[in-house]
């Protein structure tokens, strides 16, 4: 059987926060509903709950009718308005993306957050005193040793798969494992990883007020798949050895992944799994019939899917071909089905790849209605890009502006002036998803599938002066709905069940910040006074003083040393050569030091040739002699 190549050198944490928008309602509702069944709501739905109701029984995706009769004291609150998530989610972001040493942090959601720590873990294992691992400093400043906490190297913090978080390495590390030093340095590597996971877990509760739960592995999927063993609050660590063994194939990881259903894969799509699940069985799997969140009634484990015969990566390639499909989509999900993902975790950015808004319909076949829905959507959309790229203008920017007429802001805009743009996106897309029809016996099939329609983003939707609700409606009549004709040209006759609006394709707009297109040429020319003030040079003549001779007197314009050892040498009727060699001095340092050196005597008046009386410097004299004797 074809084995995949692994890639164990990183070190990767996932967090995923416990319930994040029931808890953001606790934060900012009341703290003492994390102890109460507490749910969200979107339309009939329930979306999501707190850890108290899913212990009463409710679930995701529940009808709020349904949920009221199994938990009739629960707490219902509506999650139609995403604000508080989104900021509470980027502040959570930003505030662990502040512990990062390589900026690689990427946000999957509102609630999960990837970290590759793998530079951090590296640096404290160099320090290690290995004869003492058991009062080991862990270093978050490469700068000051004093900032980070003390931990036991010796043991793995947290869960562990499997569970053996107290055996020491040569207990957990397989002998006949070829790769067991590796396996050994990575143990150990973990280990490291998993108390920095501990630290950033703390102080996220302490700090911000989130509980997480965490998983550590040497790639994103591990770490995500792992990290779902111990919830809420807990944090799991999956064990080497990580490679296959010689013997048998077996591994920590294949064990760990084959225990997972082949639709709880992260990077395997709802419709990969369904063409793997009917290959594997036979025929299409009973979906329908057992939709819980995405569940089946059916369950194909990873490990069914390894073990069919003739099954690899080619024969998998071959299955999942089709159009549009990458070549390489075999290669992948057989890794994937080993534990094996060299996907990065992607740098901190300051925007966003893209903005999107969208909302589900049980039926919209009404153009005004669209209409009306588009509107919502535009208002919200807009509101996410000024949230989202725009940043806060530096005070002394708005003053500056404000008292120049030429700007053309007056000071009753200075709300608006009080924040700029740092990225503009570039392309508007609009995309529906029509309902299927009714079938004879009066089923309708599951649909999944969008259609799109993309234009450039018109540039009024920039202003800022603008009130969002005008510039929703001139959003929708000039840039969506022309859109939205050329999805469905029919005036009738369609029934939507989706309407997504996405700002996408950011270009980041001048300015200070390392990921800019390049200097703020405006902000830079409106602050240069400010900034050049301190280095202003003033050409005033000062008086001659009593305690100085008149003729050593000079201007002191940074240059008045210079000007006074000229003065010594030269008659004041050569100032156009004190000229001169004052503006060379400026432009080499050394020039002044240098102008009368010789390795001569310095009072040497020179001598007086012999032959035809001309005062010569004494290193000249031999040279002119020699000239008389050659011309006698």
């Amino acid at each position: 059987m074809q084995t995949p190549k692994r890639r164990d050198g990183r070190v990767i944490i996932h967090f995923d926060q416990d319930c994040f928008y029931a808890a953001v309602f606790e934060k900012e509702g009341n703290p003492a509903w994390k102890f109460l069944p507490l749910a969200v709501q979107q339309k009939q739905i329930i979306v999501t709950c707190n850890y108290e109701a899913r212990r009463r029984g409710l679930y995701k995706l529940q009808l709020v009718q349904e949920a009221k009769k199994m938990c009739p004291d629960m707490i219902l609150v509506l999650g139609e308005d995403l604000t508080r998530f989104r900021n509470a989610s980027k502040d959570n972001y930003n505030f662990l993306r502040g512990y990062s040493w390589s900026n690689k942090v990427e946000r999957l959601g509102f609630d999960e957050v990837f970290m590759d720590v793998t530079d951090l873990v590296d640096y404290n294992s160099a320090l290690l005193n290995h004869n003492d691992l058991t009062t080991s400093f862990f270093h978050l400043d490469h700068n000051d040793p004093t900032v980070g906490f003390p931990f036991d190297a010796s043991r793995v913090f947290g869960h562990t798969f499997p569970a053996a978080s107290t055996i020491p390495a040569s207990g957990i590390v397989s002998a006949n494992n070829s790769s067991s030093n590796e396996s050994v340095d990575l143990l150990l590597r973990l280990r490291l990883g998993s108390y920095l996971a501990w630290h950033l877990r703390y102080q996220l509760e302490e700090q911000q007020g989130y509980t997480c739960t965490v998983g550590i592995g040497t790639n994103k999927l591990i770490s995500k798949l792992v990290g779902n063993l111990n919830k809420p609050k807990g944090q799991t660590t999956l064990l080497p050895p990580y490679n296959p063994d010689h013997r048998d194939g077996r591994s920590n990881v294949i064990d760990f992944i084959d225990g997972h259903d082949i639709g709880k894969i992260p990077g395997i799509g709802f419709k990969i799994a369904q063409k793997i699940r009917k290959h594997v069985l036979g025929r299409p799997a009973a979906f329908d019939a057992g939709l819980v969140y995405g569940g089946t009634m059916e369950n194909v484990h990873v490990r069914d899917v390894r073990i069919l015969e003739g099954m690899g990566p080619e024969p998998l390639g071959r299955l999942l071909a089709g159009p549009g499909v990458p070549r390489d989509l075999g290669d992948k999900v057989w890794g994937l089905l080993h534990g094996v993902d060299d996907t990065e975790v992607a740098k901190a950015k300051e925007v966003p790849q893209q903005i999107s808004i969208e909302d589900s319909y049980i039926r919209l076949d009404d153009i005004e209605q669209v209409k009306k829905e588009l509107k919502m959507l535009s208002v919200s959309l807009i509101k996410r890009m000024r949230l989202d790229l725009t940043s806060l203008v530096d005070e002394r920017d708005i003053g500056i502006a404000l008292e120049r007429e030429e700007e053309g802001l007056a000071r009753d805009t200075k709300a608006t002036a009080s924040r700029r743009w740092i990225a503009h996106p570039n392309t508007l897309r609009l995309s529906t998803r029509p309902r299927p029809p009714l079938n004879p016996d009066g089923t309708r099939s599951r649909n999944l599938t969008r259609i799109s329609k993309s234009s450039s983003m018109p540039s009024f939707v920039q202003s800022l002066a603008q009130d969002i609700t005008v510039l929703a409606e001139k959003f929708v009549e000039e840039a969506v709905l022309p859109l939205f004709r050329k999805l469905h040209p029919e005036k009738s006759g369609w029934n939507l069940s989706l309407l997504n609006l996405c700002a996408t394709n950011m270009s980041m707009v001048a300015s200070e910040g390392k990921a800019s297109a390049g200097r703020d040429i405006g902000r830079m020319l409106r602050r240069q006074e400010d900034v050049l003030k301190d280095w202003k040079i003033a050409d005033v003549d000062v008086a001659p003083s009593d305690d100085e001779p008149e003729d050593r007197q000079i201007k002191q314009d940074g240059i008045g040393q210079f000007e006074r050892e000229i003065s010594s040498h030269y008659p004041p009727d050569h100032a156009g050569l004190r000229t001169d060699h004052a503006l060379l001095s400026t432009q080499g340092s050394s020039l002044a030091d240098e102008a009368w050196d010789s390795e001569g005597d310095e009072n040497d008046q020179g001598d007086k040739c012999q032959a035809c009386g001309a005062t010569l410097p004494s290193f000249a004299m031999g040279a002119h002699e020699r000239f008389h004797s050659l011309s006698g």
